[in-house]
């Protein structure tokens, strides 16, 4: 295995992406002998994580025909769940869990599904077991984690403060939807995906909200320049105030509550209610202490199979090695997690295929839609299908020539045409591109 020092690639809120340098992952054949894993039927599959990747793969495996034991651990209060939701639809609506549940509680058990409450605190490669907090323990067949990321958090004195919050769980969406009730004056630290979907939500809610962007403009990371001036001029219009290339330098508290956030030119921004957004951190720390080879995450080949032939890695917490771009990506996405549980669910039931999926994003921002085909990061070149001014058009990003990515607001039919070009690894003449009288699924 070799992995090269990794570069920061591109981030949104909920979605990032990780590359490595010019080495790739190399795992040796040796070390991939999925066919002879030892079975013993009388231990489980174990899947480390019940969010969008754990639920996936134990559905996809079931539905797949495996008949043996499957162990779904899940270290929340709550069946799993779906995170979109959390930061707009959950906090508009009646705040009833059960809206973002994947399923009821009687899917679990109809489909034979073991769901177990508990953290894992250790593995132990050599026998194949798992330790939980709770002492108890449990053997596996295969071990697939699928543990996610977490929040990176703010380090200044208050950010600990109770009136400072971040979004990533269904507790946190409780909490925050909560306290939007009596909210007057919001800040949102980080202009990406969940911060200004977040902020869009609080801004229909008619509760003043202000913005702050370290980077010079919002979704700086992941959307072209034309795409974040159309969601910047959006977000303005319906109320938000946006601080970009600015800085927190200081939380101020008085009587307990939060007062307000001092940005680094000395400004104050009254606040009620701080949410903090500025990214998050895979989840890595258990198989980096099994001696699994983690860095930015859980380093997998193109199959999804970490050094060991018995531990898999699937979701926002896994490091792959990606045939399309060439090099070692993470991608935090819904449809990232999806396809890989369901690559991996292939493998495990002996139908071997790598993983070759296009990543596709997407946010909800008010009453846009914002969708992404492909990584929007090498371009040179950019072109537009349809009017900004009419709240309806596509980026499409060339670079080399060649068709990149693209960028679709309210056009869905465009993003799925997108979809399929460059899955097919094909390109379109921008001058067409560019005309909408041209059909794109005739490019194909």
């Amino acid at each position: 295995m070799l992995l090269a020092s990794e570069k920061y690639l591109q981030i949104s809120s909920g979605f990032i992406a990780w590359r490595a340098g010019a080495a790739l992952v190399r795992l040796s054949e040796a070390e991939r002998k999925f066919e002879e894993v030892a079975v013993r039927t009388d231990e489980p599959v174990v899947i480390v994580g019940a969010g969008h990747a754990g639920f996936q793969l134990a559905a996809s495996l079931r539905q797949s025909g495996y008949e043996e034991r499957i162990a779904l651990i899940n270290n929340e209060p709550h069946l799993p769940y779906q995170r979109p939701p959390l930061s707009k639809g959950f906090l508009e609506g009646n705040g009833d869990p059960q809206a973002v549940f994947f399923r009821p509680e009687s899917f679990f058990r109809d489909y034979r599904i073991d769901l177990v409450e508990d953290h894992v605190v250790e593995i132990d490669r050599m026998t194949r077991k798992t330790s939980f907090q709770s002492t108890r323990s449990l053997n596996y067949r295969h071990l697939v984690m699928a543990t996610g990321a977490r929040n990176r958090l703010l380090r200044m004195p208050n950010a600990g403060h109770d009136d400072v919050r971040y979004l990533r769980s269904l507790a946190d969406s409780e909490a925050i939807r909560e306290r939007l009730e009596n909210a007057k004056q919001v800040v949102v630290i980080g202009a990406g995906f969940v911060g200004l979907e977040f902020a869009a939500t609080a801004a229909a809610k008619g509760i003043a909200v202000d913005i702050v962007e370290l980077a010079p403009r919002i979704m700086a990371r992941v959307v072209s320049p034309v795409v974040s001036g159309y969601f910047q001029a959006r977000h303005e219009g319906a109320g938000c105030c946006i601080h970009s290339a600015r800085s927190v330098s200081a939380i101020e508290t008085a009587n307990g509550r939060l007062q307000c956030v001092i940005l680094d030119d000395g400004r104050k921004l009254p606040a009620d209610l701080l949410i903090v957004g500025i990214g998050v951190v895979p989840n890595v720390e258990l198989a980096m202490a099994a001696g699994l080879p983690s860095q930015d995450g859980i380093v997998v080949d193109q199959h999804l199979a970490t050094v060991d032939p018995n531990i898999s890695a699937i979701g926002d917490c896994a490091l792959f090695s990606s045939h399309r771009y060439k090099s070692p990506l993470r991608l935090q996405s819904v449809s990232n997690a999806v396809d890989q549980a369901k690559c991996l669910a292939a493998r495990l039931t002996g139908k071997i295929r790598p993983f070759d999926s296009l990543p596709w994003f997407w946010s909800d921002q008010g009453n846009d839609k914002l969708q992404i085909a492909g990584l929007i990061d090498s371009y040179e070149d950019i072109v537009v299908r349809g009017d900004p001014d009419q709240n309806s058009f596509s980026v499409f990003c060339y670079g080399d020539g060649i068709l990149r990515g693209v960028e679709s607001v309210n056009r869905v039919g465009d993003h799925m045409a997108a979809r399929r070009l460059l899955a097919a690894c094909t390109t379109v003449d921008p001058d067409k591109a560019a005309n909408l009288s041209f059909d794109l699924k005739t490019a194909l």
